[in-house]
């Protein structure tokens, strides 16, 4: 049962838009606030420790090279440099919440290197030719720079505003601290948070999944969205399969702990959710066609998972008459009004499963 629409993309920044219905969910945290001021060469060695989460799905360095040596510059002639937010997690890891563009300036004038490799693998040196050609410092890259200057640089400081949660032990505030502290830059979605706190098995398991071609058609775009809103789905799929009588609102952190529980889980579990998976998309496709879950244009995340999960379930063990099933709840107003209103509601996610399993399987 395919449907369609005049644009043949899925509008992935809408898949979970419902999210926004959250805000007004109270949520409690006891959380520790605190500044420390670092200096630069206590960051850069941070930095070669691995001790910063900075991963690959956020935002690319885009400063421009102007940018980064306006930066430097203002370290080097005691100007007041913004402050940063660092978020610790449980591991002591510092995850950049706000800071990134400062921070890799920083880190590639002291590597010597301006910004990331091109296709070839090559780097621009970094020197400071895009300041005032009367700086003493013009034209110079790190190594370049007289032995005062050196230490002047590495002795900067830097002031970070530290985060870590207390209670409860789980890390969920790290979302709603990215996500309400805006300072003009472009903010990591939740997933690619989740991706970076809770990086390991499943993790990977799920990156491996979002490439099935069989999903790719489900979804309804080729490649896979740059903030992981494809990823979330199956994560949600995955969460509401073993965890519905469990679920509470908001969604947000169900799925966060869900992923925290299962963080590495043993092969076999995930051996298990592999073939599930992929049975459950073929048998989609086989029934339902490609992007069955986008009634009205993009792809709807709360008629995706009131009807996934159900095939996941019952495996191939469907009536013969299930696209017009569908075709037929889909119509339904009621239904209509569970996936369109206040769809991470808790009563709301579990009145639309029981409604669609009723509805497709009975």
């Amino acid at each position: 049962m395919s449907q369609t629409t005049s644009d043949d993309s899925v509008d992935m920044e809408r898949i979970d838009s419902e999210l926004a219905d959250e805000e007004s969910t109270p949520i409690r945290f006891e959380i520790a606030t605190y500044p420390a001021d670092f200096t630069l060469e206590v960051l850069n060695q941070k930095w070669l420790n691995k001790d910063f989460a900075i991963p690959p799905f956020q935002r690319k360095f885009v400063w421009k090279k102007s940018q980064s040596s306006r930066l430097i510059e203002s370290f080097m002639m005691g100007l007041p440099v913004p402050q940063i937010f660092l978020y610790v997690d449980e591991n002591e890891r510092l995850l950049i919440v706000d800071g990134h563009q400062r921070l890799k300036s920083v880190f590639y004038f002291f590597e010597g290197y301006w910004g990331e490799p091109d296709p070839k693998g090559q780097r621009k040196i970094f020197k400071l030719n895009e300041i005032n050609e009367k700086s003493k410092w013009f034209n110079k890259s790190f190594d370049e720079f007289e032995a005062s200057d050196k230490r002047r640089l590495k002795n900067a400081l830097l002031r970070a505003v530290l985060v870590k949660q207390l209670d409860p032990k789980d890390d969920t505030s790290v979302y709603h601290v990215f996500e309400r502290l805006n300072t003009g830059g472009t903010l990591l979605q939740v997933q690619e948070v989740r991706n970076c706190v809770y990086s390991g098995a499943l993790n990977d398991v799920l990156s491996e999944l979002n490439l099935s071609p069989k999903w790719r058609k489900i979804v309804g775009k080729p490649l896979p969205d740059i903030h992981l809103k494809d990823v979330e789905l199956i994560l949600r799929y995955m969460a509401l399969y073993h965890w519905l009588h469990e679920y509470e609102s908001p969604m947000k952190d169900f799925l966060s702990k869900f992923m925290k529980r299962h963080r590495n889980p043993n092969e076999k579990f995930l051996s298990e959710e592999r073939r599930r998976f992929d049975s459950t998309c073929e048998v989609v496709l086989r029934t339902l066609g490609q992007r069955p879950f986008n009634p009205r244009g993009p792809l709807n995340a709360a008629v995706f998972d009131c009807v996934f999960v159900p095939f996941a379930k019952h495996g191939t063990n469907y009536p013969d008459n299930v696209v017009e099933r569908y075709r037929r709840l889909l119509e339904r107003d009621a239904f209509r009004e569970l996936t369109t209103s206040a769809t991470t509601n808790t009563e709301t996610v579990r009145k639309r499963m029981e409604m669609a399993d009723s509805a497709l399987f009975d």
